[in-house]
């Protein structure tokens, strides 16, 4: 196909595959529990226990449904592009409302499209989610090259500005002159890179996660002394996936692509660590239904891009890209059990800030989360802006 066509896509995993993965399941070789695992309090200090892995991948194999998550993404319409030379999957779901604002959403590591499923209803028909038809959007949610229906990928180079720029090239590309811009994780250094590289198009940018590093903590006070040193924690507790995944992102890959458990384990960690799980047991599911991260987890796995997806990470450490400022009108959701709370005066010195949203509850994947906090401040923050 040309490289500017946009192709209609269904994804249509054949039944072998949902077959191979059910039986790799049940073949998995376990590892003996960590020390202390049974210990009340230790149970995941030095990993995800074997005891909630194991029931959990049963459950995978003998119960999990592909075939319904499947039929959700196939409910909203897809497509498949070129850019730059890379594959783009996307949805593109349009309102009713014939004044709608595009809206283009990009989803992180390890999330995907599927992440999206609770909030494209309500974003772009929000008369039939009682709300109100000024705040209809077009949705665009694309896969981040590399990651699920998007990889994998054929060459280097991919940072979050290429992805951004890509980004701008295909809503200009599906017709769209003025929009707006929405994510988290690395959909949230992207959406900032869209703003950064389509100024002159994008009306605003709406971000749910806002990482920083504070070098000097003697300069912060209180509450900002707190959030720095959520992010130390992270830096020195909780990101060796990071150095592992901007390093040697390969070399991971072999086991990721070949053990679904392993990529099962690798990702359903994250979810356990970045969540809010309330006042449950603080399991993974008391936060996001098991089988919408185990239909993330599939996706990873049917797409074989555990690798692909990974290699962003070195391709942003490699690129060593300051921090540009936007001067694009910028806004901050911020859920109290994401990886760290970014604090609004430091943002300040990167972003033009027109609202700051400090939310009650949820954590880092705020759409499987949070949704209905998630639709209202994007609501909220484009009233303004159309």
């Amino acid at each position: 196909m040309a490289d500017e066509e946009l192709v209609p896509f269904t994804v249509e995993v054949p039944e072998a595959e949902v077959e191979d993965l059910r039986e790799r399941v049940r073949r998995t070789r376990w590892p003996a529990p960590a020390p202390g695992e049974t210990v009340a309090g230790q149970e995941w200090s030095r990993g995800v226990p074997v005891g909630y892995l194991r029931e959990l991948a049963a459950y995978w194999s003998e119960e999990f449904d592909w075939r319904t998550h499947e039929a959700q993404l196939n409910a909203l319409p897809q497509l498949t592009t070129t850019i730059d030379g890379a594959r783009v999957h996307l949805v593109h779901e349009r309102s009713p409302e014939p004044d709608a604002l595009p809206l283009v959403m990009t989803h992180g590591w390890p999330g995907s499209v599927l992440e999206f499923l609770d909030v494209v209803g309500p974003l772009t028909d929000p008369v039939a989610h009682g709300g109100d038809a000024r705040d209809a959007f077009h949705v665009v949610a694309p896969s981040i090259p590399g990651y699920t229906w998007s990889g994998p990928l054929t060459e280097p180079g991919w940072d979050p500005a290429r992805v951004g720029r890509a980004f701008a090239t295909l809503m200009a590309r599906l017709g769209y002159d003025r929009y707006a811009a929405q994510g988290g994780d690395w959909g949230s250094t992207i959406t900032r890179e869209i703003g950064i590289a389509d100024p002159e198009h994008v009306v605003g940018v709406h971000l749910n996660m806002l990482i920083q590093r504070p070098q000097d903590l003697d300069a912060l006070e209180g509450e900002e002394r707190e959030r720095a040193a959520e992010v130390h924690r992270y830096l020195s507790d909780g990101s060796g996936y990071r150095k592992i995944q901007a390093t040697r992102p390969q070399t991971l890959a072999y086991a990721l692509t070949d053990s679904p458990v392993g990529q099962l384990a690798w990702i359903v960690e994250k979810f356990r660590e970045w969540t809010d799980p309330g006042t449950g047991s603080g399991l993974p599911e008391d936060a996001v239904d098991r089988d919408r991260v185990l239909a993330d987890v599939s996706a990873y796995w049917f797409t074989r891009t555990a690798g692909s997806s990974a290699q962003l990470y070195l391709e942003a450490a490699a690129a060593r890209r300051g921090v540009v400022r936007s001067e694009v009108p910028t806004g901050v959701a911020v859920f109290p059990r994401d990886i760290a709370r970014p604090i609004r005066r430091l943002a300040e010195e990167h972003d033009r800030i027109v609202r700051w949203t400090e939310m009650d509850r949820g954590g880092h994947f705020a759409a499987l989360e949070e949704p209905d906090l998630l639709v209202e401040d994007v609501r909220a923050m484009f009233r303004g802006l159309r």
